[in-house]
């Protein structure tokens, strides 16, 4: 249902309100350059700073201008049940065409928990649902049992897989039928995913280069490995970089902002990367040629 790449999208911010006209340019620029979806409001998006009005908006933001074009995966997780199927309603009248759910944070619940959590809201909803693990910031981990049991429910059709251990999406993809959608949460392991069986992967590097990273992606899925391979490895030093410059987004925020596409403009705990980590930025920026003739500052 869902294969190739879809951006999580970032939430461009100017004097700490989001900057709409900078987000349309950011869309119209992924539409024009191939991608196969969009995920507003999730981790990327700095989703734990917005309001609930701002979630609103920017979802039915992204809806109007996306205009039926590609689907939209609107983020709508929370360690609360009820405010996540709260969210989970909202992205869906607004016309989302599919919410994805990280594993609730903090308060860390059983497989038990898990299951109840997710279930809850896939029988509440009438559009799909993808799990989303990641337990570097939830603290817990979605075991491939669970995903199992939770694939049966006909709403739960995949899952962003950001754990790392390579050995547990082998162990998700073949105990999972086929139709359920494996994808990457990490674009350094985007191509080991796929070589497992995964069928893409929620970027945050397509933020910066959307038409490299489909390309990448779609030439694996039709058979052509060697293509996707040095695509893969020409924008990997980029790539990890972007990831490990302090907590994502401050790393893609700051290589778009150096290409001149945002301000480079986060919302507190979360601040701008260190001059060290710019300059090395502006250095691999700089070798994929992808500088403007002056810097913005």
């Amino acid at each position: 249902m869902f294969r190739g790449v879809f951006t999580a999208l970032i939430t461009p911010f100017h004097n700490y309100k989001i900057d709409y006209e900078a987000l349309e340019a950011l869309i119209e620029r992924q539409i024009a350059n191939g991608i196969d979806g969009l995920v507003p409001c999730g981790t990327t998006g700095e989703a734990p700073t917005l309001t609930e009005q701002e979630h609103r908006d920017i979802i039915e933001f992204t809806v109007k201008v996306v205009a039926k074009r590609i689907p939209i995966i609107a983020g709508t997780g929370s360690n609360s049940t009820v405010e996540a199927l709260h969210y989970s309603r909202l992205a869906q009248n607004l016309g989302a065409d599919a919410v994805l759910l990280t594993c609730p944070y903090y308060n860390k619940p059983s497989a038990r928990g898990l299951r109840a959590h997710f279930l809850k809201i896939a029988d509440e909803i009438s559009i799909p649902q993808i799990l989303y693990n990641i337990p570097s910031r939830t603290g817990i981990n979605l075991l491939p049992e669970t995903v199992l049991e939770l694939s049966k429910h006909p709403r739960i059709v995949g899952i962003k897989e950001a754990s790392g251990n390579l050995e547990q999406m082998i162990k998700i993809r073949k105990m999972c039928s086929p139709e359920f959608d494996v994808l990457s949460g990490d674009d350094t392991l985007t191509l080991p995913v796929l070589s497992i069986g995964g069928v893409g992967v929620i970027s945050v590097f397509s933020n910066l280069l959307p038409k490299e990273m489909t390309s990448m992606v779609h030439l694996f899925l039709e058979n052509q490995f060697v293509e996707s391979q040095n695509l893969f490895l020409k924008y990997y030093d980029l790539i990890k970089n972007i990831m490990t410059t302090d907590a994502n987004p401050v790393g893609i925020k700051l290589a778009l902002s150096l290409c001149g596409q945002i301000q480079n403009e986060l919302r507190l705990p979360l601040v701008e990367a260190q001059m060290e980590d710019r300059k090395k930025m502006e250095k691999l920026l700089n070798q994929a040629q992808l500088l403007p003739l002056e810097i913005p500052k």
